[in-house]
């Protein structure tokens, strides 16, 4: 549809400032920018970018363009406003403030333009509204595909004069009225369900012609007298005609002018932060306990991308979460580029290298690296488990999960958070209300669900605590990441570097450690317990377990000493000694595998042992055994008979285990995060650039005048020939276009090429290269520079 030239000319007329709050409330207007103010008009028109600035309106303001649409031009403000005051509520100075702000922000969003005393929906809104406010289609179009004789019929039936059409009749006042009071309460109890919308319903065999002196049905009732018209084989439809008599003339019905309340239960602010801050820590514990663990046994990719079931489970297990909570962190954890599946399709999912620069950051940076992932990735973890709509399996980390919708959906929860009371943690049926109203063309099950999950989710990694939005939450929502951290620093409990060790072979945490000390003590020890002290307990395999590690038996004892704040007990020195003591006496390498240790006593009893049976060994000297197990399967054998082999090289030495040590290589591929809205620099250079490209459009003129709103026409061969030369010479001209719909529309071109019947050309209007077909040009004319003129 061409864009109307006041439209344009409206917007030419607004000022900078008020160019620059489109731009900024309308992004993809200016993505890419627009060559002069016509084509910012023609972008801001279309169906795509019009469909989408309205779902930006909350319900009073879409009830509000609803009303313009429905109105006919002009509509003076006065009306506007007795309308909608009738379908609102609340007191009357509101009321009034609300109006005249919504159609302020309407006319920011180009949405409404012309005077202020008769606004107008821009060009494209009443497409994109159709059907508005839940109404059906007027008579003359529900009862269209109607033959003559049946709509003589129905004419007959209701009494109307000779001559009379149904669809007129139906906007005559009173007829409504009288055809609505003869049908019977059944019938009329239909009609008020079919009111408010939706208009319209199912029937199995709509199409059967019904009289009224035969009608079997409330429904075949309603479509003899014409108050319900069959558009389908199964479809009927309310005439907007017959709706709005029985709305009472009203276009809308309990209008809220302001947002709903958020209702909720009060709290303490500062436990209120001081439990986000706990949540917070807790998350990035969690999330470096799963990149520990997955450094020693990854788990294996899914030729689908995915993790399996088992080993969600299997984390969630070593955790001590929740399967979902479990699936936040890996998808968390992916989205931060701190995991990645290395090797290909089948390989494993590993930490990468960011890692180990993300866990030396202090932990307020390590939250915001992971809360500001959180916020804008466009995956549900919340999804994971469930089927989606084929029956297939979802799981975590899978591009099943992506949604186009979740960062949206995040942002706006966030901000209806941050609109409540600093102590109220509003209950999710009130958020869920509260979006609602605020985005009434984007509500359903599936974006309720999105909301619940976000919810969940964010008190889960301390965006909230006990359902409150936390300061270091809202300054992570407002895009702050630095005044987050800052806000969230006080709050973390500080680490300790020292345990308490005690005699029964356990060293108590006192607080949250040091990194680098708790990495050490996940090696050395095995975790009894969590909760406000940490508990773990060595034992002869944990100790082995360090060792194998390369750590020596003076090597442990020191650093006990040096991290514990009592003595190191006997018992727990015994346990290191006499577990290095035996550590390495039996060597093991390949051959298949062999056995070798200096003590020829130590190789006897391993022979006389049943239990050495499975393992197929052979006594080839004194001091060497020889196997047909592999290494590793001869190591675990002996291990289980209670010895501490040690796997050794070709060349003789002992092989160091490190199982901390593995990392993806390459750099990571984080998930897809979304950034929304321009900066304000950006905006402003649009603006210069769409202002100074209009002046240079502006300056151009038609070489010959034409009277006002008609279109160049001319012969066809003379229409070829212009175009040829345009061509050949590089200018530009001004064209006349018929489109799809036969409105004739005026083009600024630049033709590159002609080929098989159509026109390749920039098109200045419309700021894109566009194919034009030949046969739709109505006439050619020259276009020169005011410059050239003088």
């Amino acid at each position: 549809m061409p864009v109307s030239a006041d439209f344009a000319d409206w917007l030419r007329g607004r000022d900078d400032e008020e160019l620059r709050a489109l731009v900024t409330a309308r992004p993809e207007l200016v993505t890419p920018v627009p060559a002069h103010i016509a084509g910012l008009a023609s972008r801001a028109t279309t169906p795509s970018a019009v469909g989408r600035a309205i779902d930006r309106l909350d319900r009073f303001a879409l009830a509000v363009l609803e009303t313009l649409v429905l109105l006919p031009p002009p509509v003076h403000q006065r009306e506007l406003r007795t309308l909608m005051r009738r379908a609102a509520g609340g007191a009357r100075g509101a009321f009034e403030e609300a109006l005249n702000g919504t159609l302020r922000r309407l006319r920011e969003l180009a949405l409404v333009y012309g005077p202020e005393t008769a606004p107008a929906p821009a060009p494209g809104v009443r497409e994109a509204l159709d059907p508005p406010a839940g109404l059906g289609p007027p008579a003359v179009v529900v009862f269209r595909d109607y033959a003559p004789e049946r709509l003589g019929e129905i004419a007959h039936d209701v009494g109307a004069g000779p001559g009379e059409r149904v669809p007129d009749l139906l906007g005559v006042p009173g007829v409504v009225e009288r055809l609505v009071e003869e049908v019977s309460p059944q019938a009329r109890a239909a009609l008020d369900e079919l009111a408010w919308g939706p208009a319209t319903g199912r029937l199995a065999n709509a199409r059967r012609p019904a009289r009224t002196a035969t009608a079997q049905s409330p429904i075949e009732e309603l479509l003899a007298r014409g108050l319900l018209g069959a558009t389908g084989d199964e479809t009927v439809t309310l005439p907007r005609e017959v709706a709005l008599y029985l709305r009472g003339g009203r276009f809308h019905r309990d209008l809220l002018p302001g947002a709903p309340a958020l209702r909720g239960p009060e709290r303490t602010a500062g436990l209120a932060e001081r439990t986000a801050a706990g949540q917070a820590f807790a998350f990035i514990r969690v999330v470096e306990d799963l990149c520990e663990r997955w450094s020693v046994e990854p788990p294996g990719v899914l030729r689908t991308g995915g993790l399996a079931v088992r080993d969600l489970k299997r984390a969630a297990l070593s955790l001590d979460l929740p399967e979902w909570s479990a699936a936040l962190v890996v998808e968390v954890a992916f989205a931060a580029g701190l995991i990645v599946a290395a090797g290909g399709v089948d390989g494993e999912w590993l930490p990468s290298a960011l890692y180990d620069a993300w866990r030396i950051k202090p932990g307020e940076e390590r939250w915001a690296a992971l809360a500001g992932s959180w916020l804008t990735m466009d995956r549900v973890p919340g999804l994971a488990g469930e089927r989606d709509d084929r029956d297939r399996l979802m799981n975590a980390l899978t591009p099943e999960l992506r949604r186009g919708a979740a960062h949206e959906v995040r942002a706006a929860t966030l901000a209806v958070l941050a609109s409540s009371a600093h102590d109220v943690a509003p209950d999710a049926a009130s958020v869920r209300e509260r979006l609602a109203w605020e985005q009434p063309r984007r509500r359903g099950p599936y974006r309720d669900r999105l909301i619940d999950f976000t919810l969940r989710e964010a008190e889960q990694l301390g965006v909230t605590g006990l359902g409150v939005l936390s300061a270091h939450g809202r300054a992570l929502a407002d895009g702050d990441s630095g005044a987050a951290t800052k806000l969230l620093a006080p709050l973390l409990p500080q680490p300790v570097d020292h345990v308490l060790l005690q005699a029964d072979l356990t060293a108590v945490a006192p607080g949250p450690l040091t990194g680098d000390l708790r990495r050490w003590l996940a090696l050395a020890a095995d975790v009894e317990s969590t909760g406000g002290a940490t508990v773990y307990r060595f034992g002869e395999g944990s100790v082995r377990r360090a060792l194998d590690a390369g750590h020596g038996a003076e090597e442990l004892l020191a650093v006990l000493a040096r991290h514990s704040a009592t003595p190191v007990p006997q018992p727990l020195t015994y346990l290191i000694s006499d577990v290095a003591r035996r550590h390495g006496r039996i060597r093991v390498g390949s051959a298949g595998a062999y056995i070798r240790c200096d003590d020829p006593s130590v190789l006897d009893q391993v022979m006389a042992d049943r239990r050495a049976l499975p393992l197929r060994l052979r006594r080839l000297a004194p001091t060497v055994i020889a196997s047909r197990s592999a290494r590793a399967a001869l190591v675990d054998g002996l291990r289980a008979m209670g010895y501490a082999p040690v796997a050794e090289s070709l060349d003789g030495d002992v092989i160091v285990s490190r199982p901390d040590a593995r990392r993806a290589e390459g750099q990571p591929a984080r998930a897809a995060t979304v950034v929304n809205g321009l900066d304000r620099d950006v905006v402003a250079a649009a603006v210069r650039a769409i202002r100074a490209g209009d002046a240079a459009h502006q300056a151009r003129r038609p070489a010959v005048e034409s009277p006002e709103g008609e279109v160049p026409r001319s012969p066809a061969t003379a229409t070829i020939n212009t175009l040829q030369q345009a061509i050949r010479q590089g200018g530009r001209v001004w064209i006349g276009y018929l489109d799809n719909q036969g409105h004739a529309t005026s083009r600024i071109l630049e033709p590159a090429r002609m080929e098989g019947g159509y026109l390749t050309a920039y098109d200045e209007t419309r700021a894109a290269v566009h194919r034009f077909a030949l046969h739709r040009i109505t006439g050619v004319s020259d276009v020169t520079d005011s410059s050239d003129t003088g």
